[in-house]
């Protein structure tokens, strides 16, 4: 008999706790107000690539053809707090030709808020290639850019050339998504 009550107490306090979750509002409109602008207060602006500070490397860089070298990149906001979600796009250079870095096939990513001078970082993996090859691309410049934003920041590439998978137009490499960085 003992147990019936302390299931009935059990089951009261579970209510309670949920009733507070939502607010602790009586009024219908009440609880919805207050998750409008928790959600308003908590989404802040994209960041924009003009106020983020990068920088890439030190890497490890593969070595020699058929080696997988990894580029990590290192984001500060420089601004307000702001918001970094998805994958940063990346496209490799050498002269006329390019080639953008596809994103790393994982789980959906989850969004980063910047605090200001919060960090963020992101890798770039690759195969390297042969240079001369036909199907590698012997790359001099990396772009990084932001999701959703045309503009880029163009940086050295020293990495040695990358390995297509068809062609120099469809490198053996990939982009991680953003992560949070530092401590």
């Amino acid at each position: 008999m003992r147990a019936l009550p302390i299931a009935v107490v059990a089951a009261a306090a579970a209510l309670t706790l949920t009733a507070c979750d939502s607010g602790g509002s009586s009024d219908s409109d009440g609880g919805k107000k207050a998750s409008t602008a928790s959600s308003s207060a908590a989404a802040s602006t994209a960041c924009k690539i003009d106020q983020i500070g990068i920088q890439v490397g030190p890497a490890n860089a593969a070595p020699a053809a058929g080696d997988t070298g990894n580029v990590p990149v290192t984001l500060t906001n420089k601004g307000a707090e702001c918001t970094l979600q998805g994958f940063p796009t990346v496209k490799v250079q050498d002269g006329g030709t390019s080639a953008d870095v596809p994103e790393e096939k994982s789980a959906t990513p989850p969004k980063q808020t910047l605090a200001a001078s919060g960090t963020a970082s992101f890798t770039i993996t690759y195969v390297r290639g042969t240079a001369g090859d036909g199907k590698s691309l012997a790359a001099t410049t990396l772009k990084i850019g932001l999701p959703g934003a045309a503009t880029t920041q163009s940086f050295k590439w020293s990495y040695g050339p990358l390995a297509g998978k068809t062609g120099p137009n469809d490198p053996n490499a990939s982009v991680s998504s953003f992560q949070p960085a530092g401590d």
